[in-house]
C-alpha cells in the first residue's frame, strides 16, 4: 500500500449495456492525466421492474410557520420520554 502521492479518488455510477457480444466497453472522461489507477467494476443488471419511479412531489410543497419558544418545546418533548 502506497500513500506517496496521494490524489483524491473519484467514484463514478453510471448505467450502461453490454453488448451483444458480452462485452462492456466503457469511454469515460476524468480529471486525471495520464496515471495509473485501479478500477473496481460491479456489474449488476437492471430489470426495467424494479426501476423505481421518480415522484413529483412539487403539488405538496410548502412552508410552516412556527409560534413560540422551539428550545423550549423541545425540552418539553424530552421530558416526557
Amino acid at each position: 500500500m502506497r500513500f506517496t502521492n496521494y490524489v483524491a479518488m473519484e467514484v463514478l455510477k453510471l448505467t450502461t449495456k453490454i453488448d451483444e457480444s458480452g462485452y462492456l466497453n466503457l469511454k469515460i472522461p476524468t480529471q486525471l492525466a495520464a496515471v495509473e489507477v485501479d478500477i473496481v467494476v460491479v456489474l449488476n443488471p437492471v430489470s426495467s421492474e424494479e426501476k423505481q419511479p421518480s415522484y413529483d412531489f412539487s403539488d405538496l410543497v410548502g412552508r410552516l410557520t412556527w409560534r413560540g419558544d422551539a428550545v423550549a418545546m423541545q425540552r418539553n418533548l424530552r421530558e416526557e420520554w
